[in-house]
């Protein structure tokens, strides 16, 4: 009987071990790195296009979080995140005066444009100047659909309005209309409320909800949009992936990397370009 129950417990440790090694541990022994960037990256499809192959080259999973520029920047300093993507140099600059990453990276860059209702009350269609375009939103009363959520886009948007002279958010409420929310959202509620709005074009491409929305504004330099890479500095929060981490900005920045940004299109439209540089450590 006692044999019996010995051969019957090593039965089972054997069965759980092959379980384990069969797929059961596959998730606890995952090799990954969490990755903390825009909603633009990842609403576009960009990175459903990048990062396998990332992975497929070097076996290190990537777990995004899709967030505002502002929501990334503070899981970095958390420590939270292993790696940052945004688009707010400025913002960028700051975080790494600030000691909170080791490395930064140039990746690539996209436009904003601004969007709006076919009717165009403001008659800001074919315009390249974005001030005089916000200023006519402003001067006509028309509704402006606003992100509000400290996101790349929104500090743009802050940065065109001060442009302008003007502080929009003084009519919050009236015809300037804060979401608090992803592009996504704010962009259904500009076609919900014939509204204009500024978006990145990727983000727009992807959008399938435009109703009688078109791009009314592109084309001003000032629209720029540049995406920067940057690693969480493992000296101030010693759980952060810095070896793997380095290996993604690298793959990212590098040739492989570079050419799949390159190869990405939205209905046949190439809307992020590389412009990997070279890394810059904080000052």
């Amino acid at each position: 009987m006692m044999k019996g129950q010995g051969f019957t417990k090593k039965a089972a440790l054997l069965a759980t071990l092959l379980l384990v090694m069969g797929g059961g541990g596959v998730e606890a022994a995952e090799r990954f790195i969490k990755l903390a960037s825009t909603t633009s990256t990842d609403n576009s499809g960009l990175f459903a296009h990048l990062l396998p192959k990332f992975t497929a080259t070097s076996a290190i999973a990537v777990r995004v979080i899709a967030v505002g520029t502002g929501a990334a920047l503070r899981l970095g300093e958390r420590g939270d995140v292993d790696v940052v993507l945004v688009h707010s140099r400025s913002a960028e600059d700051d975080f790494m005066k600030a000691g909170h990453v080791s490395l930064r990276r140039d990746v690539m860059y996209n436009d904003f444009v601004v969007v709006g209702p076919l009717a165009d009350p403001a008659r800001i269609k074919g315009g390249r100047d974005v001030a005089v375009g916000l200023t006519r939103i402003r001067d006509s009363n028309s509704p402006f659909a606003s992100r509000g959520d400290n996101s790349g886009t929104h500090m743009a948007e802050m940065r065109y309005w001060r442009a302008a002279h003007m502080k929009p958010r003084s009519a919050s409420g009236e015809w300037y209309l804060e979401t608090g929310s992803g592009m996504g959202a704010t962009l259904s509620l500009a076609a919900a409320r014939n509204a204009y709005a500024l978006t990145d074009r990727a983000t727009w491409l992807a959008f399938a909800n435009r109703r009688g929305l078109a791009i009314l504004l592109e084309g001003d330099r000032r629209l720029h949009n540049p995406y920067g890479v940057m690693l969480v500095n493992s000296a101030r929060h010693a759980h952060v992936k810095q070896a793997d981490g380095l290996a993604f900005i690298q793959w990212l920045t590098g040739a492989a990397g570079q050419a799949a940004i390159d190869g990405f299109r939205i209905d046949g439209k190439q809307v992020f370009f590389p412009s990997a540089g070279a890394g810059q450590l904080p000052q």
